[in-house]
């Protein structure tokens, strides 16, 4: 059996500023040298997303099927075991790579992994990712657009999609607009509204309204979960001209 593709490194030669944003919204999840010792708790994370964590990871392997050739992306560090059950996917010869702006965030992943985990920590903007053109076999966003200003969160899916080969894809999982029949939608609302206030624009619109308009991606597939609130949206790289949006 081929060995791993790459180890449990952190690439961290160049650290970039902490986003205003992140800092100002976000320091008490993230940020935070406690953050981590108060959000890596399985059962938390679950409560946060209403005992959906295990169902939406599943939907994600489920996707992905369960096996990962060639270089696989997560933009952004998840709390909980996403991650490791990522690992565990890869195929011989193939690679795991994370690339997130904190680096506690990426060392507490690290400590979460076997150190010959086939996975290397990238410390970078998801804005401005460091990788080179369709470079990706496939790529991850987690939980990640709804904790972005409108502006950011738009750099991130053209990134995202620009790092993935013609032919890879692109996976979303993320909040939505709850079906009104879900009373999560006038309750929990109110409680990002607060907490996350970059979560609403999920709540009033579908993802597609930030993503680029240049056709170089086609819709596979979109599920909903618990009554609407959240999505996994996976999307398809073309060619140059060879499809379009959809």
């Amino acid at each position: 059996m081929d060995g791993p593709a790459a180890t449990c490194v952190a690439v961290k030669e160049r650290v970039p500023a902490v986003p205003h944003y992140l800092q100002a919204h976000y320091w008490w999840a993230y940020v935070h040298p406690r953050a981590v010792h108060v959000f890596e708790r399985q059962w938390l994370v679950n409560l946060i997303l209403w005992g959906n964590y295990k169902r939406l990871c599943n939907a994600v392997l489920h996707d992905f099927g369960h096996d990962l050739p060639g270089r696989t992306l997560q933009i952004a560090c998840a709390y909980g075991d996403l991650t490791p059950r990522l690992v565990d996917c890869v195929a011989p010869g193939g690679s795991l790579e994370i690339a997130d702006i904190l680096p506690i965030q990426l060392d507490n992943l690290a400590s979460k992994l076997p150190p010959d985990a086939p996975i290397k920590l990238h410390c970078m903007d998801s804005a401005a990712l460091g990788f080179a053109d369709a470079s990706f076999d496939r790529a991850l966003l987690f939980f990640l657009l709804h904790e972005q200003p409108q502006a950011v969160r738009e750099r991130t899916l053209a990134e995202a999609l620009r790092v993935v080969r013609p032919g890879g894809t692109l996976t979303i999982v993320d909040y939505a607009p709850p079906n009104r029949f879900n009373p999560l939608r006038y309750f929990w609302k109110p409680v990002l509204d607060r907490l996350e206030p970059f979560a609403h624009d999920l709540f009033r619109e579908e993802v597609a309204a930030w993503l680029p308009k240049d056709g170089s991606f086609v819709t596979v597939s979109k599920q909903r979960f618990f009554g609407g609130m959240y999505q996994m949206l996976t999307l398809r790289l073309v060619e140059p001209n060879s499809g379009s949006a959809s």
